[in-house]
């Protein structure tokens, strides 16, 4: 058995003596020709012909991964059959998307899937889980414990279930992003945020909380500027997975975590201030693909670095025109205090690469509106100082179809920055404004350490239903990331 919230996986032989009582409804795997198996050729036995009806009827127009309904089956006591038409040769996306279209078939059902001997039934259950989200946890109306259990019947169910627990438990750091993407702020404090992060002691990272003292011992005085007009402690998380060879440099990641985003000072308008509860969602891709990699025992090292805090208006917050020094030492002249993750990121971006030397970073956050103007909701904005370190996240983020594109980088848009009385600003102005950001970055980068930022702001949160997620928080990058670590950084065994 596999729980991924909210879906129970159970795992046994094919019993088509079974299926006669099996409640719920029913899913069979059938090739494009429309051959049955044992379980398909059992039910259509059952009920008397009606399933080879609807095949044939079906399969000269059925689309790879599309499933079509038998409702209300005499002979059965499930509420229906679904059948999903899906090539033995099936590639990784289709059968996906098959797993997809059973979840939104099944509603709150409960599901038997009769996989035989289908070799890519983890991946359909993988699609399956990730579609099946819902984020109902202030909800009042609660759901039958078994009611979301999915019984896989094949002929070898625990070949199944080793293949099916490595992608169930990146589904898990998925779902764990999107639970942190979705949870209102008042819920969700930098101390709370916090303890979820620590609560994952329990399956093998090592965590650290660096409070405000500490943050103020270490200088950080951009990420703790951000945070002085609300009442939420800034705080950073520090959590490491030592899977790969003791001296090996970690990967790092980087997430901007702001609870809560009201521009500060630079008072952002009411009308869709309720979205900004997503404005962590950067924090929360580190926290899930830490946590797929320690569920999935990586053989790698790798640092997931987030900077909590609360983007607060008060007769204590950050002013515009006020300088501020970073932990590297940097002066910034804060021009918009709307534009606080890249001062949160600088300074865990610093602490990140003087405390870990690692052999690459990728930050991520939701930082600029700009992005969403450019790219939409279909991808994220990529920035690289790195051409090859690069060019594998895009591939990963490709083969996992999480959308990505590279954006340009330069001096023409660092010199945007350029303060009167500072270091540098926090902003250069509306053109080119996720660049710009990017190159704010950038400088706190240091030579020779390859770096991607990643821009999230499109996709982190969207109002519609996406291939693989439901509206809302989709998890995106924590699959793009987890490939990156799996293809790039993980000791051959």
């Amino acid at each position: 058995m596999i729980v991924v919230k909210p879906v129970t996986f159970n795992f046994c032989e094919t019993e088509i003596d079974a299926l006669a009582t099996a409640e719920g409804r029913i899913a069979v795997l059938v090739p494009p020709e429309g051959k049955m198996d044992v379980a398909a050729r059992r039910i259509n036995r059952l009920t008397k012909g009606a399933l080879a009806r609807l095949i044939e009827a079906r399969a000269a127009e059925a689309k790879p991964g599309q499933a079509v309904t038998l409702a209300f089956p005499t002979g059965l006591a499930a509420e229906a059959v679904d059948v999903v038409f899906l090539a033995r040769n099936a590639d990784v996306e289709t059968a996906r998307k098959a797993g997809v279209a059973l979840a939104k078939l099944r509603g709150k059902s409960a599901l038997t899937l009769c996989a035989g001997s289908f070799r890519k039934t983890a991946q359909i259950l993988m699609g399956l889980a990730l579609r099946d989200y819902e984020f109902d946890d202030h909800k009042s109306e609660e759901a039958p414990e078994d009611a979301r259990a999915v019984q896989v019947m094949a002929s070898k169910p625990e070949e199944v279930q080793s293949e099916a627990a490595p992608l169930l438990a990146i589904a898990e750091g998925v779902f764990m992003t999107r639970d942190l993407t979705n949870e209102p702020a008042n819920v969700l404090t930098t101390t709370e945020f916090a303890n979820r992060l620590v609560a994952m002691k329990d399956i093998g990272l090592d965590v650290e909380v660096l409070d405000e003292d500490k943050l103020t011992q270490l200088g950080m005085g951009a990420l703790l500027s951000v945070g002085q007009g609300s009442d939420s402690p800034s705080k950073v998380v520090v959590m490491q997975w030592r899977g790969g060879d003791k001296d090996a440099a970690p990967l790092a990641l980087v997430g901007k975590g702001v609870v809560f985003d009201t521009g500060g000072i630079s008072l952002k308008p009411a009308a869709g201030m309720e979205d900004m509860t997503m404005d962590m969602g950067g924090a929360g891709v580190v926290a899930g693909a830490m946590r797929s990699l320690a569920l999935r025992k990586a053989k790698a090292n790798v640092v997931g670095l987030v900077g909590l805090v609360e983007n607060m208006p008060s007769g204590g917050a950050t002013r515009p025109g006020d300088v501020v020094t970073s932990m590297k030492g940097d002066t910034i002249e804060v021009i918009n205090t709307d534009a606080e993750g890249r001062l949160v990121l600088c300074d865990v971006l610093h602490y990140a690469q003087k405390e870990f030397s690692p052999a690459g970073i990728i930050d991520l956050a939701t930082l600029t509106g700009a992005i969403i103007i450019g790219l939409g909701h279909d991808k994220a904005g990529v920035f690289s100082n790195d051409d090859t370190f690069c060019n594998r996240f895009l591939k990963a983020a490709e083969s996992e179809n999480e959308g990505a594109w590279r954006m340009p980088l330069g001096q023409s848009y660092a010199d945007l920055l350029k303060s009167r009385i500072a270091d540098m600003k926090n902003t250069g102005g509306r053109p080119a404004g996720s660049v710009t950001a990017a190159e704010f970055l950038h400088r706190f980068i240091a030579k020779g350490t390859p770096w991607i930022h990643l821009d999230i702001a499109g996709v982190a949160s969207v109002k519609a239903d996406t291939a693989f997620a439901p509206k809302g928080a989709t998890g995106w990058g924590v699959m793009a990331l987890n490939r990156f670590v799996s293809d790039h950084f993980e000791k051959a065994e």
